[in-house]
């Protein structure tokens, strides 16, 4: 019995018609750091998404590993003010103080695969090359790693494109 994939590896044509993978699964660890993931106190966050269409400010954070709703806020926190020089994680800079945005959301706790580009044996040389990108997966997917993801306070709820489990997804809200 074979079931339908919830991902699916991107590929290309070489020059001899062969399919080759563009892309390939990634396990982050210890070169976390060096594909966009900063560590805050043990902890490894990136900012996910992007909130309008030049993607300046993150939609979402993601912290790999499972963690607590406090370390996810601090790490967020830490996130904005590292890389954006901003020390507000409810407001994007330059967006109106007077703004009222009464809690952060909560955070998921939830599974991840994450793909590389490109595939290392087929490197293309295009403008995506060493980058990655993550699909909410169920535990159970081969390639499938814990993550912990909290959208942006400013951010609209559809716009960061979290897994919700009131609505069914797999997923459950961290403590």
């Amino acid at each position: 019995m074979t079931s339908a994939a919830l991902y699916e590896i991107e590929t290309s044509d070489g020059d001899d018609g062969t399919l080759h993978p563009a892309e390939h699964l990634w396990t982050p660890g210890g070169d976390a750091g060096d594909s966009g993931f900063l560590a805050q106190r043990g902890l490894h966050v990136a900012g996910i998404g992007a909130p309008n269409d030049d993607g300046l400010y993150p939609a979402a954070f993601l912290l790999l590993g499972h963690q607590p709703w406090a370390d996810v806020i601090e790490a967020s926190a830490a996130y904005m003010a590292r890389v954006h020089g901003w020390r507000n994680i409810h407001l994007y800079p330059g967006d109106d103080p007077s703004e009222f945005i009464p809690r952060i959301p909560r955070a998921v706790l939830t599974w991840g695969v994450f793909l590389r580009h490109p595939h290392p044996r087929y490197g293309c040389g295009c403008e995506w090359d060493d980058t990655w990108r993550m699909i909410w997966a169920p535990a159970t997917e081969p390639g499938a790693v814990p993550v912990t993801a909290m959208r942006h306070p400013a951010a609209l709820a559809i716009a960061a494109g979290l897994p919700n489990p009131d609505e069914g997804a797999p997923a459950s809200w961290a403590a």
